[in-house]
């Protein structure tokens, strides 16, 4: 029977889900990483969130592993070239947050747009400040979207009822354009783009991609969102962009380190700076994290591991 350990929180569907499918399942999700590499060794499959670092270090213990499920969309925590190399499978549910980020997306740019926390603070206060918080609409403005995987086309998705021009780039993706999105040039989105939200992996070619420098070649003043990764946007950079004008606003969903409590003594005070500023808009990493999403991310997961059974690929 093949083993299977689960080492995050997951919806209550996975163990049964699993058992279905004829494995035997401990479910771990209070395990240290020093206790895990006591034990990965009698297991044949890992079902893993954010918990720990899918290494080479981790996988001179793992002998017996056949396939790691990542629930969620990222593969930043998985070493991709060890896992190949040693013929592990890996699994991901890219399908199962991207409706929930692409709502969420939407909710914090119109936020921005419209000034809602903002307005909601002052009222709070018991101010009524109408002309403070007069609003812009999203409807003429020209979105550029950068990366155009699950979330980038969810998200494109949700924005076409908002009679807004829709500019995608993506550097690995090609022939995807239709009536209502413009495969684009990065060239054009830097001529155009009144709005950009990005939608790209977290790798070594990401990290630390969109910076100051990057942010420069924008010819208009930007509103930024970003729901992807925290590490591909120094967040020193972004506080320069916003005290020079180059961004006029932004939405956060993630930080270059997390929780709060990771973050580095040199970013603590940039950190301070941003989520005191009315320019900014925060969440705590929560944008692919709906109700629905936690099961979803599941079911997709137990179909993935069937079919790689189904294929042979575990035996």
């Amino acid at each position: 029977m093949i083993k299977c350990i689960i080492i995050d929180k997951m919806h209550t569907d996975m163990v049964p889900g699993l058992q279905e499918l004829g494995y035997h399942v401990d479910y771990r999700p209070d395990v240290t990483r020093e206790e895990l590499l006591l034990v990965i060794g009698e297991y044949q499959g890992l079902i893993v969130r954010s918990k720990t670092i899918i290494d080479q270090a981790f996988l001179e213990h793992s002998k017996q592993l056949q396939f790691v499920a990542r629930a969620g969309a990222g593969l930043d925590n998985l070493d991709e070239i060890a896992l190949k190399q040693r013929g592990i499978a890996v699994v991901n549910a890219p399908e199962g947050n991207r409706d929930s980020l692409a709502e969420h997306a939407l909710g914090m740019l119109l936020c921005l747009l419209h000034q809602l926390p903002w307005a909601h603070q002052s009222v709070r206060s018991g101010a009524w400040q109408r002309e403070t918080f007069r609003g812009t609409e999203l409807g003429g403005k020209t979105i550029g979207l950068i990366g155009y995987g699950h979330m980038g086309q969810a998200f494109a998705k949700r924005l076409h009822s908002f009679n807004c021009r829709i500019e995608v780039y993506d550097k690995y993706l090609k022939g995807f354009g239709t009536d209502k999105v413009i495969e684009s040039r990065l060239s054009n989105l830097f001529d155009s783009c009144d709005v950009i939200s990005l939608h790209v992996p977290l790798t070594e070619e990401t990290r630390g991609f969109y910076n100051y420098s990057f942010f420069q070649s924008f010819k208009k003043p930007l509103i930024l969102v970003n729901t992807a990764r925290g590490e591909i946007l120094p967040l020193e950079d972004l506080r320069r962009l916003l005290d020079e004008g180059k961004v006029l606003q932004v939405a956060l969903d993630v930080l270059e380190h997390e929780p709060i409590s990771q973050l580095y003594d040199s970013q603590k005070d940039t950190f301070n700076y941003l989520v005191n500023s009315s320019r900014v808009l925060m969440s705590p990493h929560v944008a692919g994290w709906s109700l629905e999403s936690y099961q979803r991310i599941n079911s997709i997961l137990i179909k993935k591991i069937a079919a790689l059974q189904a294929s042979g690929t575990i035996d």
